[in-house]
């Protein structure tokens, strides 16, 4: 217990730094946000009167400290640019961004699994080899290619969904998830190529252990080795990698959300930065942030109670 103490504090004051480094960046970087409220025809009374009423006239140090209470307290600030609660706009945009992250985790276990334990099965044969320059293939495609190619080929030319006519879960809900295929595969596909990669490597790393040897000696067949033995080992590195791709699958599907006119965080994010609009920038950086940091805590965590050999291991 008291390494998971150590380890919550470790994370108190990771996310206390992401804060500061977020809240600081747009402190300092060029650009006025009364200026881009109000435009090039404002005043200087003007500006000077809207800089006030946005609390940028105070010394840095004091803004942090009360944004950081705030937020604490599920207070994210007033959006410059939308004139209301941050809050307000992230909840409107977060459950797109979630069901996103969501069914494209699926895809990734439902893809890469079986798939990885398939090209480590027929490693050695022309059929494994072939898979694995596909698999190489399609690891190097980035996401936002793909959805262009998905578009391009299910919904233009097959026209399985309309590209850009989004379905908001209000209205539909089994419309909605159903927009969401095409871009959830398009984040998937890739990331399932390196889960793919990753399994592949560590079925074939524990095929070639002296336990493996001593289960055939015994009269185990093949796939008995394989599922019995060697897979409930080969999956444990494989968890690590699996939470990497939660957190990365949470930042990348900004500019797929871009590619597929999804009304998710991406959206909202690209043009609260085109707009200047610091506390809603602000707000999703560190929400992000904090997922990638607090799954890795999660998958920490779920590592050492899988393996037993590293629970004894300082944190």
């Amino acid at each position: 217990m008291k390494k998971i103490g150590k380890k919550v504090i470790t994370l108190i004051i990771t996310l206390l730094l992401i804060s500061f480094t977020a809240f600081l960046a747009f402190q300092i970087i060029p650009g006025d946000p009364a200026a881009a409220v109000l435009g090039i025809d404002a005043t200087e009374q003007q500006l000077a009167a809207l800089r006030r009423e946005m609390g940028l006239d105070r010394p840095l140090a004091v803004r942090y400290i009360s944004w950081v209470w705030d937020f604490a307290h599920g207070d994210l600030g007033q959006s410059y640019h939308y004139r209301t609660a941050v809050s307000g706009l992230l909840a409107g945009k977060l459950p797109v961004t979630l069901a996103l992250t969501a069914l494209s985790f699926v895809f990734i276990l439902a893809i890469s699994i079986p798939l990885g334990i398939v090209m480590a099965r027929f490693a050695d044969t022309r059929l494994g080899k072939a898979m694995n320059v596909g698999n190489q293939t399609l690891m190097s495609i980035p996401s936002f290619f793909l959805g262009v190619l998905l578009i391009l080929v299910f919904g233009l030319i097959l026209k399985w969904f309309t590209p850009g006519e989004y379905i908001s879960y209000t209205e539909s809900v089994t419309g909605f998830l159903g927009y969401l295929i095409a871009p959830a595969m398009a984040i998937a596909i890739p990331k399932s190529a390196m889960v793919i990669k990753f399994l592949r490597s560590s079925v074939l790393e524990q095929r070639r252990s002296d336990y493996v040897r001593t289960a055939y000696s015994k009269g185990n067949t093949d796939n008995r080795v394989l599922f019995v033995h060697v897979l409930k080992n080969a999956c444990i590195p494989v968890i690590t990698i699996l939470g990497m791709m939660i957190a990365d699958t949470m930042a990348g599907s900004i500019v797929v959300e871009q590619v597929f006119n999804l009304p998710g965080l991406g959206r909202l994010l690209v043009s609260s930065i085109g707009n200047r609009d610091y506390p809603v920038v602000q707000a999703i950086i560190v929400y992000i942030a904090s997922a990638v940091v607090i799954v890795n805590f999660i998958v920490d965590i779920i590592y050492r109670i899988a393996d037993p050999r590293i629970r004894d291991v300082s944190l």
